[in-house]
């Protein structure tokens, strides 16, 4: 199927990619939560992910969802690696449809930056005494920091457990209702590990050259993507530089997002760092959305925007000039729940409100009249 970048539109336009068409431009960000026990969703995840849908996101993502128990980054990191996790995932799937949104979860292995603190602790290695693991593994047994795990490096066999790992949780994301998945390639995890220099340092044919770099995150895109229905569609997510020299290159991330459009990818989610704390990043409003529209234009493929996008006109901007085909709001969401209903009414398009919502809505004050 095709995966060309669409027309420029607005952001309240639907836009559809493969069988499904999400109602807007808007998603829900992969937010962590830190709030599973044994990776397990709860009423936390329910209430958090469904409030999100019935305040009008056209696209609501789970927080990174570990494909193995070793590829969380905390014990609190929600899961997908055993059958048990489905129901209570399809519980939410279910409600954020019902409620107008299509349900999405971001697939992760947190590689060396795995069996860690829940982030409100200090920085440091949960041990296994204390629900961590000791086989936290790496492209390299290169250390991300001084507080965390030096990790195994990965030979072949831990590979082909990943990917096996990658197959399995894909099909659990099927059969627990989702109609997006997204592969996370971005922040300092497993696959961005083996796409950067900084974090990869081998010498065999997955080290070295960006071809020979990208060649792990590639079987993983591609086994997924064979086990994902293929009118369904699939996004992976990219930190487009290191923000360090010597590190992952903006050029570099353009080549693979051609390597993702070949592989059957729909979407390229276009954030930035995460792999080195020697980072230096001039965070401010939109500071990342200049690497979506780069990978959109010169790789030829579908891009999300990402990044301090906090206002309607600015998200707005966003899609009608054709920088990226979604915005995903993170912190935004959290403050604000409700905030694309708050967007449509700024920028006078039509707001979906739950009917048990309507006497609220902004641009009907003659429903509200008549309601109240």
């Amino acid at each position: 199927m095709s995966t060309a970048i669409p027309a420029a539109t607005h952001l309240f336009a639907p836009l559809t990619q493969r069988s499904i068409t999400f109602p807007n431009r808007i998603a829900v960000s992969p937010m962590c939560q830190y709030s599973s026990v044994d990776g397990f969703a709860n009423d936390w995840h329910l209430v958090h992910l469904g409030s999100r849908a019935v305040g009008g996101a056209g696209i609501v993502f789970t927080e990174a969802n570990a494909i193995s128990p070793e590829g969380r980054i905390t014990p609190g990191d929600l899961g997908i690696w055993k059958d048990e996790h489905i129901a209570p995932l399809k519980r939410i799937t279910q409600f954020v449809r019902e409620n107008g949104a299509v349900p999405a979860t971001q697939l992760a292995h947190a590689g060396r930056k795995a069996s860690m603190a829940v982030p409100w602790e200090p920085v440091h290695v949960v041990a296994p005494a204390d629900g961590g693991w000791d086989n936290v593994v790496g492209p390299s047994a290169a250390a991300y920091g001084s507080n965390f795990a030096t990790p195994h490096q990965m030979d072949r066999a831990a590979m082909d457990k990943a990917v096996a790992d990658m197959t399995a949780a894909v099909h659990r994301a099927e059969a627990a209702g989702f109609l997006l998945i997204e592969i996370h390639a971005a922040h300092g995890y497993l696959l961005h590990e083996f796409l950067s220099p900084l974090s990869n340092l081998r010498t065999d044919e997955y080290g070295g050259s960006l071809a020979n770099r990208a060649r792990f995150p590639l079987e993983m895109v591609r086994a997924a993507r064979a086990a994902w229905p293929q009118n369904l569609p699939l996004w992976v997510r990219v930190s487009a530089t290191d923000w360090v020299e010597g590190g992952l290159t903006v050029d570099e991330s353009v080549q693979f997002a051609a390597m993702l459009k070949t592989e059957g990818v729909d979407l390229v989610d276009t954030s930035s760092g995460g792999n080195d704390s020697r980072q230096q990043i001039p965070i401010g409003p939109g500071y990342q959305v200049a690497f979506a529209e780069r990978l959109r234009r010169e790789a030829g493929i579908a891009t999300g925007a990402v990044g301090m996008i906090l206002g309607a006109a600015q998200a707005d901007q966003i899609i009608r000039t054709g920088q990226a085909d979604v915005v995903l709001l993170a912190r935004e969401m959290l403050r604000s729940p409700y905030w694309p209903l708050a967007a449509a009414a700024e920028l006078k398009q039509t707001e979906i409100w739950p009917k048990q919502y309507e006497r609220a809505a902004v641009g009907k004050p003659e429903r509200r009249k008549a309601l109240a």
